[in-house]
């Protein structure tokens, strides 16, 4: 029994789409299982398909979500914190990584000079303080160089730790390429079996988000946390083009995809989509 399972499990996790529709196709099949004397059996072992396909994919979703993460974050603590740590403070004398930080830095410090003396203008700062102002303006100057310092330093330190949780990411979808299918199977599954009117929905709110006209704030705010978790220099231009050009590129596969599978699978949904989007 449990080899049967196994055997229509595997079936069902490397099905592809025909050229029938796959609606047509599974009304044809349910018309045959109905008149079928084994239809009951088959109608239990069907069940316990689906319901090892749930619980097996779930299980493999929360793997890969929840190892790498958890590798990552012990890596950085345990392994890269104290390495890392006792290298940047021995041997470099930088603070900043590239040139966004320093004026990062420097905008922070001049905020806190005018601050500072706009405070004094007004009285707000009796003039026993004020003679001390050139203190207090080189303790931010510390505090901001030792703030931008641990920015490096973690900046440093995200670039090694996600590169060994995408290394075990690979490693987990390799091990297990037959629960991947199975994944995969069952997301498909999922996605096809909502009516059009769903995916039409699902449809829109993907392209409004990534593609549509409020889209490139989004992306600029994602392009700049980044950059500026890998330490990376913060490029107004490298940003501006890659607003220009990335939405306009995932614009065009998702309409292939409409075009090529979703047009052939579920062509009502495609027909509300458009009528939806007018």
């Amino acid at each position: 029994m449990r080899y049967w399972n196994l055997k229509k499990i595997n079936q069902f996790a490397l099905e592809k789409t025909g050229i029938i529709p796959r609606s047509i196709s599974k009304l044809f099949e349910k018309f045959k299982q109905e008149l079928s004397p084994n239809s009951e059996m088959e109608a239990l072992e069907e069940f316990k398909v689906a319901r090892y396909q749930t619980l097996s994919s779930i299980k493999y979703i929360l793997v890969l979500l929840i190892v790498p993460i958890l590798i990552n974050q012990i890596s950085k603590i345990f392994i890269l914190n104290p390495i890392i740590n006792y290298t940047w403070n021995k041997h470099s004398k930088h603070v900043f990584i590239n040139q966004s930080q320093e004026e990062r830095a420097f905008a922070d410090l001049q905020r806190f000079e005018e601050k500072l003396h706009f405070e004094i203008l007004i009285g707000k700062i009796d003039n026993e303080s004020s003679i001390n102002s050139e203190e207090k303006i080189k303790q931010k100057a510390l505090d901001i160089a030792f703030s931008y310092s641990n920015e490096s330093l973690n900046a440093v330190k995200n670039i090694l730790s996600d590169f060994i949780s995408i290394l075990i990411f690979i490693v987990i979808l390799i091990i297990n390429k037959r629960q991947f299918s199975i994944l995969k199977s069952f997301v498909n599954e999922y996605i096809y079996s909502l009516s059009d009117t769903a995916k039409a929905f699902l449809i829109i709110l993907f392209t409004d988000i990534f593609v549509g006209f409020h889209s490139p704030h989004g992306w600029e705010i994602i392009i700049e946390a980044i950059l500026r978790h890998f330490g990376l220099p913060e490029s107004r231009d490298f940003i501006f083009i890659f607003i220009s050009t990335f939405p306009v590129i995932l614009d065009t596969i998702f309409k292939y995809w409409i075009f090529r599978y979703l047009n052939k699978i579920s062509p009502s949904a495609v027909a509300t989509y458009r009528n939806m989007n007018e």
